[in-house]
């Protein structure tokens, strides 16, 4: 008999503990941040860098995010504007009103607008991104990336940087790119 309400008591704490456990993990998770495989050349050599043998895995972070406070440098993962169950990760290159020197782009040069950004793969050659679709709706991003946590050999925290060649030629405070401190 003494073993049978041990089971109870264990089962109990066990369901318990469950129905505590899955909504906090679920509110972790849509709310705070979350991981992602980062697949692909595209963010070539900042993330999987090549004779990399596994693919980085990025914490994402949702909560810096919720005020669409993204700055240029920032690595972020968004819905892919061509393919909405896709997601993409790329680098924040220019913010509203900045004027873009494009890679191919339809148009050389780009005034980003209200609630847009340019984004862009660091590995420019295989990259779909701003230069293939254009200016990306802010309310398309969904986590910026703030650490690399796997391979172990790579654990660091993301810097935002944009490359001195990639930045915008004048910001929407009217600073050239010789006004950029690095």
């Amino acid at each position: 008999m003494a073993q049978t309400g041990f089971g109870r008591r264990y089962f109990k704490a066990f369901v318990s503990g469950f129905f505590v456990a899955v909504p906090v993990t679920v509110t972790v998770l849509d709310r705070l941040a979350y991981v992602a495989r980062v697949e692909g050349a595209s963010m070539q050599p900042s993330l999987n860098p090549a004779g990399e043998t596994s693919p980085d895995v990025v914490l994402l972070n949702r909560w810096s995010v919720r005020n669409y406070q993204v700055q240029r440098g920032d690595i972020v993962s968004v819905l892919s504007p061509k393919d909405p169950r896709q997601k993409i990760i790329k680098r924040v290159i220019g913010i509203e009103g900045d004027f873009i020197k494009t890679l191919g782009y339809k148009n050389r040069y780009v005034r980003v607008p209200d609630g847009h950004l340019w984004i862009e793969g660091d590995h420019h050659g295989h990259s779909f991104d701003s230069n293939t679709f254009g200016p990306v709706s802010r309310g398309l991003v969904h986590g910026r990336a703030s650490h690399i946590i796997w391979p172990p050999s790579r654990w660091q925290r993301i810097e935002p940087s944009v490359p001195p060649e990639r930045r915008p030629l004048l910001n929407r405070d009217g600073a050239t790119e010789d006004g950029y401190d690095d």
